[in-house]
């Protein structure tokens, strides 16, 4: 590893006793599933793994948990039902197994040694309750199809000698199961509407890793409220095992070649977590603060080392764990009815991205694809993007804190209001908090989406309970950064008030959004969708609007789609340019919007309301799309 990806590993700057190969986590080259806490070795489990349907759901009568009969072969960690699997049977198969063998190759690549003993196994997501076993025995479960989890299999490879250890996943994801947080995947056959093919079972990357007997397991880095997360951050160090008594965690900060900060913390006997808060001495007087800050504009990335040390023999600390990890010195808030970034008022201009490809489905096809996916959003003219109705890709969050992309987070929703919903999605999401908290790049936290899973919540107390619950539980795991309630309509104790609006005239779109009074008449009454913009007896309170969904014209420049879906239609490619030029020119005019979202960035099976054709394509010249979505505004590159 060449100097610009490793860690500096002199003693002002490293905890003493670190690995030199500790890399550098803001240098990394994107394939790592776990972007913010890196050792110095890992091992990618994806490529092929034998694969069996199990449509009777027989497997665990018959002990598959201890090896698949008859079973033929998927490429991990693409779903069974997409091309890229080289499965490709998109019907309804609700349960499915993987196995594959570990080998000693693996494990050396994972780091397992004298010094790393505890083996551990990584699953991305698996879609969307899972099982794993090791030499038949069962050694993890874990429920929701969107968030990561771990097992432990170090007795089973400890035990296992020179041979190869078998592990066997087995998945099942009802596709009628309307309490799942299944976002955009369709509970028909085929797809329809707005809604698209199913990814079942492993979907993110699996992967093997090796840590000492007691190691760091979950960093969380929170700005400090009132500081403008630029003169002092939160940590949260979890565990994995008890630390020994009189461990300690030591703590480095550094930008560039600037040292910006280091401390030691005592950890209390017993813990198996503790929180510190980090000062950032240089930013203190609050002179040059831009110098370091994060933002679109300034992607600027702070590198981190966290240690785990215990006393030695001769009064050393000897390190017993060190990860590396990277924070962006920024907050995001909202006050005065604008979006405040850094304190300062920012046009939130985004567009909608779902994420969504059509020879891997949810999966993305390569860890590549998903830097491309950053660069061309910002090419094309935005600064953010709302990711939708899934729980993106680590990876993609890495691309987006590094070129410079916000990005809003939101729930996969589920269709069905019940005490098995509520439970299902209240978990998973607090799981996507816990994962994606500290990405300087994500602003702001989604739960609901246009009444999804809370149909009545109009008249229903219940339900309109659930969603301000939802809501204060997200603001209680993280209090710094704003949360929508119920994008788009139906809204309660929302820090943003959001609309949906497809209104195909730029003309009547600018009359709607144009001043005070408009906005008067919007938030108090009826949405343009034609539901109320509050229930509950909630009320507009000041809080900044913005348009989160608008546009969705439709356009196939190429051959077209008999199903062909979309808000309006465009005739021809400068036809569609100016339809989003109009939009856009009303958006710009509004004197109170805080920011918009357009639907969408790409096609989308049978939605063709994409700026890219499914392929990434764009369906007019970039700088003419970028001229659209610009118009007359600075060109922020």
């Amino acid at each position: 590893m060449s100097a610009s990806t490793t860690a500096p590993v002199d003693a002002a700057s490293t905890p003493d006793g670190a690995r030199p190969e500790l890399p550098r986590a803001s240098a990394q080259d994107g394939t790592h599933p776990r972007p913010q806490m890196l050792r110095a070795a890992w091992a990618s489990l994806d490529g092929t793994w034998a694969f069996r349907h199990d449509d009777a759901d027989e497997g665990l009568a018959e002990g598959w948990g201890a090896g698949l009969p008859d079973a033929g072969e998927i490429r991990v960690p693409f779903p069974p039902e997409s091309a890229a699997s080289g499965v490709e049977a998109p019907g309804f198969h609700p349960v499915v197994w993987y196995s594959r063998r570990l080998t000693r190759d693996d494990l050396v690549r994972a780091g397992a040694g004298d010094g790393a003993p505890r083996v551990l196994l990584h699953l991305g997501a698996v879609d969307h309750s899972a099982r794993v076993w090791v030499d038949g025995v069962l050694v993890g479960e874990h429920a929701g199809g969107h968030t990561p989890f771990t097992v432990d299999v170090t007795a089973q490879v400890g035990a296992a000698g020179d041979s190869e250890p078998l592990v066997v996943v087995r998945a099942e994801d009802d596709p009628l199961d309307a309490t799942q947080p299944r976002g955009k995947q369709d509970w028909h056959e085929d797809p329809h509407a707005i809604w698209y093919r199913r990814t079942t079972g492993i979907w993110q990357t699996v992967w093997l890793e090796a840590v000492p007997s007691t190691s760091v397991e979950h960093l969380q880095w929170l700005p400090v409220p009132g500081s403008h997360g630029r003169s002092a951050l939160d940590l949260a160090v979890r565990f994995r095992g008890r630390p020994a008594e009189g461990s300690r965690v030591r703590v480095v900060l550094r930008h560039d070649d600037e040292h910006l900060a280091e401390l030691t913390l005592e950890v209390p006997t017993g813990a198996r977590e503790v929180q510190v808060r980090v000062p950032v001495a240089r930013q203190r007087n609050g002179q040059a603060v831009d110098e370091v800050e994060w933002s679109p504009e300034h992607p600027r990335l702070v590198d981190a080392v966290v240690a785990l040390e215990v006393a030695g023999g001769s009064g050393a600390p000897a390190v017993v764990d060190a990860v590396s990890s990277y924070v962006g010195l920024r907050t995001a808030e909202v006050a005065h009815g604008a979006f405040l970034l850094n304190g300062h008022p920012y046009d939130v201009r985004s567009v909608l991205n779902q994420g969504y490809w059509p020879e891997s489905h949810l999966a993305a096809p390569s860890a590549q694809a998903l830097r491309r996916e950053v660069e061309l959003i910002r090419e094309l003219g935005f600064n953010a993007c709302r990711v939708h109705q899934k729980v993106e890709d680590p990876r993609f969050l890495f691309w987006a804190d590094r070129l410079g992309l916000l990005v809003w987070g939101e729930a996969p929703g589920a269709y069905e209001f019940s005490p098995r919903a509520v439970h299902r999605l209240v978990a998973e999401w607090m799981e996507v908090v816990d994962r994606d908290a500290s990405h300087p790049c994500v602003v702001t936290w989604v739960p609901f989406n246009e009444s999804w899973g809370i149909q009545q919540v109009r008249d229903d107390p219940a339900q309109q309970a659930y969603a301000r619950a939802l809501t204060d539980l997200t603001r209680a795991l993280d209090p710094t950064r704003p949360v929508v309630c119920n994008d788009g309509w139906e809204q309660q104790s929302t820090d943003i008030t959001t609309v949906h609006d497809y209104e195909g005239d730029g003309a009547v779109l600018a009359r709607t959004y144009a001043d005070e009074a408009a906005r008067d008449r919007l938030v108090g009454g009826l949405a343009p969708s034609g539901r109320a913009q509050f229930v509950g007896g909630a009320v507009h309170a000041g809080q900044p609007v913005m348009l989160t969904e608008f546009g969705g014209i439709s356009f196939q420049p190429g051959a077209a789609r008999a199903d062909a879906w979309g808000y309006t239609a465009a005739q021809d490619a400068g036809d569609w340019t100016a339809r989003i030029g109009a939009l856009y020119d009303a958006v710009r005019a509004s004197t109170f919007l805080a920011g918009s979202c357009y639907t969408q960035l790409t096609d989308t099976e049978q939605e063709t309301n994409g700026l890219l054709d499914a392929q990434r394509r764009p369906k007019a010249p970039v700088e003419d799309i970028r001229r659209a979505v610009l118009g007359g505004a600075r060109d922020e590159g």
